[in-house]
């Protein structure tokens, strides 16, 4: 049997929560497909003294603030039972354990298979982040069977590293919290290119109430977007090397006794090779080398063959070749906060506004 809606949510995280919350403002028929088994799984699974970067008055979702200090930087399974509430709170439809195995064209509506459910809509918004499949570069398979390797998408804490060197392979927000968190107990270096830093502690009483709200707000929200030359000219820059350090400095990893390298570049006797000819004896290599979205179930042609991997065509998450096809929450969607709560609240409902002037 098929069943059919007016519009499919594909994905449960805060992309699809706030998709799902203009939808139900509009009284849109919809439901939410998330593969997870529970609201907010996604960030329970990140490493377990990760905070975001925005204060909670910059965190919360639309008609929901969170139940916190407006100050207060939320830690990942704060993150969690937030989205969580929210999803209950406004009795959002989400169906678990649904992974979406293709998305095509039957007609004028969209088909999707999921398993064993045949699922049809006039309109589907795909509401994935960009951080889909953990990328590592093809040398790590040659690196010595005796050296502890995690991505960063399965780290935890310094628990599970074992004694010795560690190398944090990628200089972003992710290298450089992970490496300030693993170097209390270990020698550590950080390899890659500067990727530039915020000039202020987020933090401290400028940034809370000056320097946070002009980045986060103006320059990442309303000046770096693709409405503007500058954003235009800056995206394919931060598509590639990712956005500056936010909390983290240059000069905390250097009081904390870190070393910056070069970039790793090969493997030698199982050792990392950083820079042209640098061997560094290393016990543990934590790999912060980003992540690659997945689309392969995306059975249209609707992305740009000319990037790997490849992209959607869209303007501000409006598919132009594809009436009723959107997408949410990507990196760098519209802005530098697309796929932050400041700018995911933007998306969403400039996309369903759209999807509703067209039904």
């Amino acid at each position: 049997m098929t069943e059919c809606y007016d519009t499919v949510v594909i994905g449960g995280g805060q992309a699809g929560l706030v998709t799902g919350y203009y939808l139900r403002q509009h009284e849109q028929d919809f439901v939410i497909l998330d593969a997870g088994e529970r609201i907010g799984d996604v960030w329970r699974n990140r490493w377990d003294s990760l905070r975001v970067f925005t204060p909670a008055r910059y965190s919360s979702l639309p008609g929901m603030a969170y139940p916190t200090s407006p100050y207060h930087f939320p830690g990942k399974d704060e993150v969690a039972d937030y989205l969580e509430t929210y999803a209950d709170r406004f009795d959002l439809p989400v169906d678990f354990g649904v992974r979406v195995r293709k998305l095509e064209r039957d007609g004028d509506r969209y088909r999707i298979t999921a398993d064993d459910r045949r699922i049809e809509a006039a309109n589907v918004v795909v509401a994935m982040s960009s951080y889909q499949v953990p990328v590592v570069p093809d040398f790590a398979d040659e690196l010595a069977d005796d050296i502890v390797q995690v991505h960063a998408n399965d780290y935890r804490n310094p628990e599970q590293l074992q004694d010795g060197g560690v190398l944090v392979v990628g200089a972003g927000n992710s290298g450089a919290e992970i490496a300030l968190e693993v170097a209390d107990s270990h020698q550590t270096w950080v390899s890659g290119s500067d990727v530039g830093h915020v000039p202020f502690h987020i933090d401290s009483w400028f940034g809370r109430h000056l320097g946070g709200p002009f980045v986060m707000r103006v320059l990442f929200h309303r000046i770096l977007t693709t409405g503007t030359p500058i954003g235009r000219r800056l995206r394919p820059k931060v598509l590639s090397r990712g956005g500056p350090l936010v909390r983290a400095k240059p000069e905390d990893l250097s009081v904390t006794g870190i070393d910056r390298v070069a970039r790793t570049t090969a493997v030698r006797n199982g050792q990392p090779v950083v820079g042209a000819d640098r061997v560094l004896d290393v016990a543990n290599v934590v790999w912060c080398t980003g992540f690659r979205p997945d689309f392969s179930w995306i059975d249209l042609p609707v992305f740009d063959g000319q990037n790997q991997p490849k992209e959607p065509v869209h303007d501000r998450g409006v598919v132009p070749d594809a009436p009723g096809l959107y997408f949410v929450g990507l990196f760098f969607l519209y802005s530098m906060t697309s796929s932050l709560f400041t700018g995911v609240d933007r998306d969403a409902r400039y996309v369903v506004d759209h999807l509703t002037t067209r039904t």
